[in-house]
């Protein structure tokens, strides 16, 4: 189909049918014959061909990556929630591989597009929306724990700069990133939700040492990271000075709704697969429990995308992320881990030992390489059951999702916390 009209001006079957006619334009010759008629093996085979870094930036500069986001930032499309779900869908059914970058896409973005400056704008999103530079989120520290707000980070001001000194943990991406979210505390005479201030910094800036973390599946996503004197300019800065806190959650808000599973940036995957893929490898178990275990993950991934459903209504209505994704992110934690037990079960006695270091090596390569290649089933399963057990810890821990949702969603009484109205300096630390 040939079009002139804008994106934003088609209807839901004129934008799919553009996707498509643009998928066929610039994917290899027969990958939509491919997946259209199963062929998995010829799909491996154009998968090989095709430049993983080239396409991320074709995807990225024609606005599929990030298709709600403002086109004239040279990122998106300007599409409607609505409009983009018919996007997406093309993309998933085509099993069209994406930027990696689920941590700029998911929390940057958006947080750029709510409190960033005309030029932050003009200078971020284009190169997150084309993977050309990854980008990661310095909350978490070894002394705060579950709260963020008690960070010791701290930024202090030096003219049309400020100089970073301190310690975050668990930095998805970290060692592969560009740019990094920071909370640090600039004022600690002040209560510690009020002291903080948001930075973007420059993750190759001199004094900052990246410091990978190997996980039981073999990689190193996670990361630990050191900022010596770190200097970042004050056009870097996110939101008011001592602000950070409310620019902070913005960013909490779209992780959680990011990391919330069917329809979300996370998707419903069972090793690479989607829920309907395991019910499909194993529709003819004859099983009984094994059969009430699929349905029960039928009926609770349709749960959560109803519930993802629920809140992207919401946001159609022009609400930002709120509390409600605490809600599909802490089912989908739990559920995912469920999920990725049933799996290694069904697969019996293949699942019941593997190779360490065939698994990774089989995963050497997959951060800012692969993007969605199509691998060995066994060891798909293995390191989706191994990389889920994170799920309840990344992104806010269950406990703390329940504390949230009890807070703000049912209106229950907060814990009680002296440390809420003292100056952070006063509070008492552990060595």
């Amino acid at each position: 189909m040939t079009t002139t009209a804008p994106a934003t001006e088609l209807t839901v079957e004129e934008l799919r049918e553009q996707t498509r006619e643009w998928l066929r334009e610039n994917l290899p010759a027969g990958w939509l014959e491919a997946v259209d008629a199963d062929d998995r093996e010829r799909m491996t085979a154009l998968r090989r061909q095709l430049d993983y870094s080239e396409w991320c930036v074709r995807l990225g500069e024609a606005g599929y990556a990030t298709p709600t986001w403002p086109a004239e930032y040279g990122a998106g499309l300007s599409l409607s929630p609505a409009q983009a779900k018919a996007v997406n869908d093309v993309l998933n059914h085509y099993r069209v591989p994406r930027p990696f970058n689920i941590i700029g896409l998911g929390m940057g973005g958006p947080t750029v597009m709510t409190w960033g400056t005309e030029e932050q704008k003009q200078r971020l999103l284009r190169p997150l929306a084309t993977n050309e530079e990854i980008w990661c989120q310095l909350f978490s520290e070894p002394g705060a724990g579950s709260d963020v707000a008690g960070l010791a980070t701290k930024a202090v001001r030096d003219g049309d700069e400020w100089v970073v000194s301190g310690q975050k943990v668990w930095t998805t991406l970290a060692h592969l990133s560009k740019w990094g979210m920071l909370l640090a505390r600039t004022n600690p005479d002040l209560p510690k939700h009020r002291g903080l201030t948001y930075f973007v910094v420059d993750m190759h800036a001199p004094g900052v040492d990246v410091r990978p973390l190997v996980q039981i599946t073999g990689d190193a996503e996670f990361n630990e990271v050191f900022f010596d004197e770190v200097r970042i300019p004050d056009s870097m800065r996110l939101g008011p000075e001592g602000d950070g806190w409310r620019v902070g959650i913005t960013t909490l808000m779209n992780e959680r709704v990011s990391l919330s599973g069917a329809g979300s940036v996370g998707g419903d995957a069972v090793g690479g697969s989607p829920v309907t893929q395991l019910l499909d490898r194993h529709r003819g178990t004859s099983d009984p429990l094994a059969r009430q275990r699929l349905a029960q993950a039928y009926i609770e991934s349709r749960l959560i995308r109803l519930n993802n459903q629920r809140a992207g209504d919401k946001r159609k209505k022009g609400a930002e992320a709120g509390p409600e994704g605490s809600i599909t992110k802490l089912m989908q934690a739990e559920f995912n881990q469920r999920l990725q037990k049933l799996a290694v079960d069904l697969q019996g006695v293949r699942g019941v030992a593997w190779e360490g270091e065939e698994l990774s090596a089989h995963y050497g390569e997959r951060l800012g390489v692969v993007g969605g290649a199509v691998g060995d089933d066994d060891l798909e399963i293995v390191r989706g059951f191994l990389r889920a057990q994170a799920n309840t810890i990344e992104g806010g821990t269950s406990d703390i999702m329940r504390n949230i949702l009890g807070e703000r969603v049912l209106g229950l009484p907060k814990e009680p916390d002296v440390s809420r109205e003292i100056p952070w300096k006063d509070v008492p630390r552990s060595g």
